[in-house]
C-alpha cells in the first residue's frame, strides 16, 4: 500500500499549512524556505490541491476519481463536492467524532476492523458514508485503554454539526450532508478545479 511518509511539519510548513488541521499540537517555529517568494499562478493552485490531499491522506489517483465524480454530481459546484465527498470518507469521519488523534490513526483503527457502519464490519478507510449511517466501535474493543487515551485528547474538540458522537458509547451518527460553511480546511478549492481542467 502506498504511504506518504513526508515529515508532517515540514510538510505543513511547506504548504503554509497549521498542524491544527491535521489533529496535531505541535507547532512549527521555522518558516519555510519559499516563504515570501512570488508563486505562479500553476503554483498556486498546485498547492491547494497538494494541501487537500495531505490533509485527508490521499493520494493522487483516489484524489483525481474523486474530482471526476464530484464533476458528475448534479447539485453544487465541482469544488464544493470534492470537499464533501472527501468529508465523507469514513477515515474523515471517524477523525471528527473525535475516535482518532489524527486522520492517519482512524485510517489505522479501520484497517484493524475495530469499526462498525450500521452494524456491518467495515475495513476500507475510504468507504463512503451517507446520512443516516451509524458508526460505532466495536464492542469488544470499546473498554481498551487506546479509546480512552484517544478521548482524552480528543475529548475537548469540536464535532461538526452535520455529525452527532456519543463518546460515552464510541458510537455516532452522520445527521446531513455537510456543506461547504460546514467544513472548516483552509483550501481554495476553486483552484483545484482551475488545476484538472486545464
Amino acid at each position: 500500500m502506498a504511504r506518504d511518509m513526508s515529515p508532517v511539519l515540514k510538510r505543513c510548513r511547506s504548504l503554509g499549512l497549521e498542524p491544527m488541521y491535521l489533529g496535531i499540537d505541535k507547532k512549527s517555529n521555522r518558516t519555510s524556505a519559499r516563504a515570501g517568494k512570488k508563486v505562479s499562478e500553476y503554483g498556486l493552485q498546485l498547492r491547494e490541491k497538494q494541501k487537500a490531499k495531505f490533509i485527508y491522506g490521499v493520494l493522487e489517483k483516489p484524489f483525481r476519481n474523486n474530482f471526476e465524480k464530484a464533476k458528475k454530481m448534479k447539485n453544487g459546484t465541482s469544488g464544493e463536492n470534492l470537499l464533501i465527498i472527501l468529508e465523507l470518507r469514513l477515515d474523515n469521519v471517524l477523525f471528527r467524532m473525535g475516535y482518532g488523534r489524527t486522520r492517519k490513526e482512524s485510517r489505522q483503527i479501520i484497517d484493524h476492523k475495530h469499526v462498525l457502519v450500521n452494524g456491518k464490519c467495515v475495513s476500507i478507510p475510504s468507504y463512503q458514508v451517507k446520512p443516516g449511517d451509524v458508526i460505532e466501535i466495536k464492542e469488544k474493543y470499546k473498554t481498551i485503554q487506546r479509546y480512552k487515551d484517544i478521548l482524552e485528547v480528543t475529548g475537548g474538540r469540536l464535532v461538526p454539526a452535520w455529525l452527532e458522537a456519543d463518546h460515552d458509547a464510541l458510537s455516532g451518527t452522520v445527521k446531513e450532508m455537510p456543506t461547504r460553511e460546514m467544513i472548516d480546511v483552509p483550501v481554495n478549492e476553486m483552484l483545484i478545479v482551475e488545476l484538472y481542467s486545464k
